[in-house]
């Protein structure tokens, strides 16, 4: 359970409405190349400044914004990057996951934030009211936001692969799968799992360039469509909604469930991995946030807990169902199996 201290200064809250400065200051600094310009070296800022091309000025009120949030230290010598900024957020790095920051959450996520009020009270006007559908019918945003969902879903499929057990299973269904990066951490520890990933055309056509690169063009496939609207396979051994159910109008999540229990075989695997928060309400914060910044793209979104998760699966038929987490402070996994 998440233990939450109460604020107890302005000073607190201060933080907590100026964080937005500090989103902007990590999303800018990426843009500009300002990490990797930074990677295993300690520069002045006249350095920095030459190689982002910015202006002295300019580089050391951003150099200075970065030291106070912790992602740049100051040195006698000038800056350098911090531990994390190092391994996260520089070009190239295993687990560089800046253009997932600097793109889906700067260019497309943030900007949503703009219309939390009015999403919030029920004034949104229609038009601000979007589904993924009628969002990734534009190809641009579609491959813009797929793009940069890839590398941030990799890690999480490998472990994902370690948490349930797939042996048995030789067909997979990823419902909303986006460019198959959780097919691909299965598949590839899996050598006799095969995939089918269910979501939009626009999408489709950037997750086939990255499942040929992974040389498993002949074991993940497409079937490009609306998961809420359009036929599913007939058939697979196990199904996997990732990041779904908080996509999607919060009454629909019941639906999902039961389609999946129908969809699979005997004593197959359903497997949902999402943003969840603690049946307290207390947290935790990384969840919560994200759960709210859906509300701001879609107001009939619902802010689930593992437990409704897990009530769901109960309730459609699902057996030895376990909780666990994800993505420490963000995500959880539920999964559960069909009876033989």
């Amino acid at each position: 359970m998440t233990v939450v201290k109460p604020l107890e200064s302005a000073e607190a809250i201060s933080d907590i409405a100026f964080a937005f400065m500090g989103s902007k200051a990590l999303f800018s600094a990426l843009h500009v190349g300002l990490f990797s310009a930074l990677s295993e070296k300690t520069m002045s800022a006249e350095e920095v400044a030459a190689a982002t091309d910015l202006d002295v000025d300019r580089a050391t009120t951003l150099l200075t914004a970065l030291t106070s949030l912790g992602l740049v230290r100051k040195t006698d010598d000038g800056f350098a990057n911090s531990p994390a900024a190092e391994a996260f957020l520089v070009k190239g790095r295993k687990y560089d996951f800046g253009d997932y920051l600097r793109f889906q959450i700067d260019r497309q996520m943030y900007p949503f934030l703009t219309q939390l009020n009015d999403a919030l009270t029920g004034s949104l006007e229609e038009d601000k009211v979007a589904s993924y559908a009628e969002w990734f019918s534009d190809p641009e945003e579609a491959r813009l936001y797929s793009e940069s969902q890839h590398a941030g879903s990799l890690g999480p499929g490998r472990s994902l692969a370690k948490m349930v057990d797939l042996s048995s299973a030789r067909t997979l269904l990823d419902v909303g799968g986006g460019t198959g990066a959780f097919s691909i951490s299965l598949c590839k520890s899996y050598p006799e799992l095969t995939s089918t990933v269910l979501d939009f055309p626009n999408v489709a056509k950037v997750g086939e360039e990255f499942i040929a690169k992974e040389g498993l063009s002949d074991r993940i496939t497409y079937q490009p469509g609306n998961a809420l609207t359009d036929p599913w396979p007939a058939a697979a051994d196990a199904v996997l909604m990732s990041y779904l159910f908080s996509g999607v109008p919060g009454k629909t999540i019941p639906g999902l469930v039961r389609k999946a229990m129908e969809t699979l075989t005997p004593g197959g695997r359903f497997m949902v991995h999402d943003f969840m928060v603690d049946e307290s309400r207390e947290g935790p914060k990384l969840a919560a946030l994200w759960q709210l910044q859906h509300t701001a793209f879609n107001p009939e979104a619902r802010s689930i807990t593992s437990d409704y998760v897990a009530e769901l699966m109960t309730a459609a038929g699902f057996v030895d169902i376990e909780v666990t987490v994800m993505i420490p402070g963000m995500t959880m996994l539920v999964h559960g199996r069909k009876p033989e």
